[in-house]
């Protein structure tokens, strides 16, 4: 399996909309066996873009803190299962995604142009 998750540095980016790239883990047996990053720049807001991009390289989670409505539903209308609220080092929500300790908090965003650090 794939796990796609929105970089700010090393950290998880709060804002999926805003991310400029994205962290792709490829998972085997409960283990992180390959990642990459992959630059999202062109497609900041494009939603439905950014669905694409994360289907081509066959992401099936989507892993993020927080997400507007439109986001979400380009996700999941493309069959991506997104788990929301997610906060910390991408490294440690993998572990906590791993581990089953991860789960989705219902996080939406419905501001735009506007950052917040903890949503």
């Amino acid at each position: 399996m794939k796990i796609g998750m929105p970089k700010n540095g090393e950290m998880l980016n709060q804002h999926f909309g805003q991310s400029k790239s994205f962290l792709i883990a490829s998972v085997e047996n409960d283990q992180v066996v390959d990642r990459k990053e992959i630059s999202s720049e062109a497609l900041q807001h494009n939603h439905a873009g950014l669905s694409g991009l994360f289907l081509t390289e066959g992401v099936s989670l989507v892993i993020t803190g927080g997400i507007g409505q439109s986001a979400l539903d380009a996700l999941t209308g493309k069959g991506l299962k997104v788990i929301r609220g997610a906060s910390g080092s991408c490294d440690e929500v993998l572990q906590s995604y791993l581990s089953g300790q991860l789960t989705d908090r219902d996080v939406t965003c419905d501001h735009h142009g506007e950052h917040h650090d903890n949503h």
